[in-house]
């Protein structure tokens, strides 16, 4: 297959983890025989600093003329510390949204077995966790009309959603639901907010399409503490922007890090693949942010595409390096923890040829070898 990659680092660690994505989809390519194009892009505060603008047209254009967008991370302190910037680099990821319709961010969330010791809950709390996170991308409170008094003492955000914004999304959430254990949760504030109302309304009559599933309602606060209480109770959880932005990181760290969480970002024609972490700029250039959620983006990328077996390629390979403890620091606390750039390294090789990476690292535990 070929693919054409739009490849946008951004920020921060970003371009340090999409290096590591695009190293093993270079592996894929080679292992598979496709051809894949990998075109860079300039987006978030780096696009501020040599264009002026967080998000350039001739990025606009890359995206709009490729298969799929890798995308790193957005976000610099530099920005973020002054309250009259007048421009900050998540405007560019707001606008890539609006602009390429991408309207449903989908975040699965999957615990390791070698990682249950990190998480801060207990084993018999998170074991066999496995849910979907279905999140409404492009309306909401994010993009409704901000104002600000004159005398700078009063503000307001319009939250505003329309029938085809939430059904578009719950049609997704549903089929995704009639394929995996059949359940549905919808998580809003429906006690308080009329636009939650309609969510609820509309997911009522979109459930007679669909009666395999069951459809739970719950109110965001009371599933705040569910999520943590009881996650194994999830299957698929469908909500709006807000509160999908919230409950994403809070689900989090029942993985144990933000550093293995990738995502799916949907749209009626583009598509694109992220982590759910942000630039990190404490760590920019010092080779220990995580790239596996980065990775495993790469792996979403690949099923969207139908190229399971590739995609089962990565995953693999993962969780081989999360087995051995090729992992960076925030999930490997030993002196012996591996930098951003090995942990790429060894998904590729394994990729490529997994009984010669691994008799490497047999070597390397005999003290024959010293580098992979």
């Amino acid at each position: 297959m070929k693919l054409k990659i739009a490849v946008l680092s951004g920020d921060g660690v970003g371009p340090e983890v999409c290096d590591q994505a695009v190293k093993v989809l270079k592996a894929i390519e080679l292992k598979f025989k496709h051809s894949f194009t990998f075109t860079e892009g300039l987006v978030g505060g780096v696009a501020i600093d040599k264009k002026g603008t967080p998000l350039p047209e001739e990025t606009l254009t890359l995206c709009h003329e490729s298969d799929a967008i890798l995308f790193g991370a957005i976000g610099d302190p530099k920005y973020e510390n002054s309250a009259d910037t007048k421009i900050r680099p998540e405007e560019g990821l707001l606008k890539l949204r609006k602009d390429l319709g991408l309207y449903a961010n989908i975040r699965p969330l999957k615990v390791y077995g070698p990682l249950i010791h990190k998480s801060p809950l207990k084993e018999k709390v998170i074991k066999n966790t496995d849910f979907i996170i279905f999140r409404e991308l492009t309306g909401g409170i994010y993009y409704g009309e901000k104002k600000l008094s004159s005398d700078g003492h009063a503000a307001s955000d319009e939250c505003v959603y329309t029938t085809e914004e939430v059904d578009r999304v719950a049609h997704l959430a549903f089929k995704s639901a009639k394929s995996r254990r059949k359940k549905l949760t919808l998580i809003d504030k429906a006690n308080v907010l009329e636009t939650s109302r309609l969510w609820r309304k509309r997911v009522k009559e979109l459930a007679k399409q669909y009666p395999e599933v069951s459809v739970n309602y719950l109110y965001v606060d009371n599933a705040a503490m569910k999520i943590i209480l009881n996650p194994r109770e999830f299957d698929v959880i469908l909500t709006e922007n807000l509160s999908g932005d919230n409950m994403s990181d809070e689900a989090s760290v029942i993985s144990g890090s933000i550093g293995l969480r990738a995502t799916t970002t949907i749209g009626d024609k583009s598509v694109l693949f992220e982590p759910i972490h942000g630039s990190f700029p404490e760590k920019k250039g010092k080779n220990t942010a995580n790239p596996l959620a980065t990775i495993l983006s790469a792996a979403l990328l690949l099923e969207h595409f139908k190229l399971y077996e590739e995609a089962d390629a990565i995953k693999s390979a993962v969780e081989k390096s999360i087995e051995l403890n090729i992992t960076t620091p925030d999930i490997n606390t030993t002196k012996k923890y591996a930098h951003t750039s090995t942990v790429g390294e060894f998904v590729s090789e394994y990729i490529i040829d997994q009984k010669n990476i691994l008799y490497k690292m047999e070597n390397i535990s005999l003290g024959q070898s010293t580098i992979i």
